[in-house]
């Protein structure tokens, strides 16, 4: 069992180590919302994820024999970091084994603190298969990232930090991954404060613990897939499924493009750079996921570590969506001239173009045809409806992609 005590122990075992991260009015999401809604950054925590905590906590605790024989963990990439860092501050070895999809961005973070880096299988259980069977062979000790005790009593100093700041939080909106975050902080915050709700975010590819949570019982998933990489954990572990039971409130799912709506909401509007697991509550309280009117609610922003392909395609993805970029396919006659037209009418409409590429050889074409594909900065729905007047008053055939 897991008590209040563990978790303040760990809070003095992680003493200078971790940083009591910002926990900060979002105004414009407040305003929104008509709520008081708090962002924990610990996207901000050294490593850039709240994993630092129970990572220190555990090797704090072992003795000095045991990690003189290296420590052996598997991650999608947070807790990696977190144990690297600490591994570094006890001076002993540290195996990481990682997915072999992991971002770059967390694998070359790894490696930064002089662990050995591993890249395995397909997915974090993959992954962790492969790092248990290593570390029995070479007897080493294998720190789990979230089912073991010292770990989720690492996490929960997040709760000790919100709930000595602000006494009179009304909810706590959490990242589920494996299920030792939650675990963690809903302990403290339970024993704290009775009547405080928890509530856990699932990615929709990643939903196991959810299905679990309403079932009674563990149920794995036959595969995961989601942008919230390091929440993406397939086997449900029983002993982190009854402390979920019993303490926590509710357990709702966001999709991938909540996800992403989410991370471009937070870097736009609270400049805060976040990956997809730590998106995810801030995405169930925008896409009203949890009822949160008129309350005091914490969003836990877990990490910050995002992979910057990944937070490029969002950005693009974001701009077209909100009407803030433009894709065309416009069908031109392919004589000179032509392509300067277009970009007239273009220019007229205030467009501005970012992108261009002329195609002449298509088998879709007629002869004498060409296709230009074009990208254009707008300025709103407005502005683009009468990008697409001006065309068609122009005669040209065009889709909107």
């Amino acid at each position: 069992m897991i008590t209040l005590n563990d978790i303040k122990e760990a809070k003095k075992n992680l003493g200078n180590i971790t940083i009591n991260t910002p926990l900060a009015l979002a105004p414009i999401l407040s305003k929104k919302l008509n709520a008081n809604i708090y962002l924990k950054k610990e996207n901000l925590q050294l490593t850039g994820s709240f994993k630092l905590r129970g990572a220190y906590n555990k090797l704090a605790q072992l003795s000095k024999e045991t990690r003189d024989k290296g420590v052996v963990a598997a991650s999608a990439g947070n807790h990696a970091q977190g144990l690297a860092f600490s591994a570094e501050q006890f001076n002993c070895e540290a195996t990481i084994y990682m997915p072999e999809a992991t971002p770059l961005t967390k694998v070359s973070g790894v490696r930064s603190y002089g662990a050995n880096v591993v890249l395995t299988g397909a997915n974090f259980d993959e992954a962790y298969e492969e790092a248990t069977k290593f570390a029995q062979e070479n007897n080493k000790e294998f720190i789990h990232p979230f089912a073991d005790d010292k770990v989720i009593a690492g996490q929960g100093t997040i709760a000790l930090e919100i709930l000595d700041e602000i006494k009179d939080m009304e909810q706590i909106v959490v990242p589920i991954g494996g299920g030792g975050l939650i675990s963690g902080i809903a302990i403290a915050a339970k024993t704290i404060n009775p009547n405080i709700r928890i509530i856990g975010v699932v990615a929709s590819g990643a939903k196991g613990m959810k299905e679990s949570f309403e079932s009674h019982m563990p149920i794995d998933s036959v595969s995961v897939k989601t942008i919230a990489d390091g929440i993406a954990v397939r086997d449900v572990t029983p002993k982190l499924l009854d402390i979920i039971l019993e303490h926590v409130d509710e357990v709702v799912e966001v999709t991938d493009n909540e996800i992403a709506n989410a991370i471009l909401f937070l870097l736009e509007n609270h400049k805060l750079v976040v990956e997809g697991a730590g998106a995810v509550s801030t995405a169930a309280i925008m896409h009203n996921k949890i009822d949160i009117e008129d309350t005091n609610t914490c969003s836990i922003v877990s990490g910050g570590n995002i992979d910057v392909t990944m937070l490029s395609l969002i950005i693009e993805k974001g701009l077209v969506k909100s009407s803030r970029k433009m894709n065309l396919i416009v069908t031109l006659m392919d004589k000179p001239g032509a392509l300067k037209n277009l970009t007239n009418v273009l220019e007229k409409s205030d467009a501005n173009i970012v992108q261009i590429d002329y195609d002449r050889n298509s088998v879709k074409l007629e002869f004498g045809e060409a296709h230009v594909t074009i990208a254009v900065e707008t300025k709103g729905e407005e502005h683009q409806k009468l990008i697409r007047e001006n065309l068609k008053h122009n005669g040209y055939r065009f889709k909107q992609i």
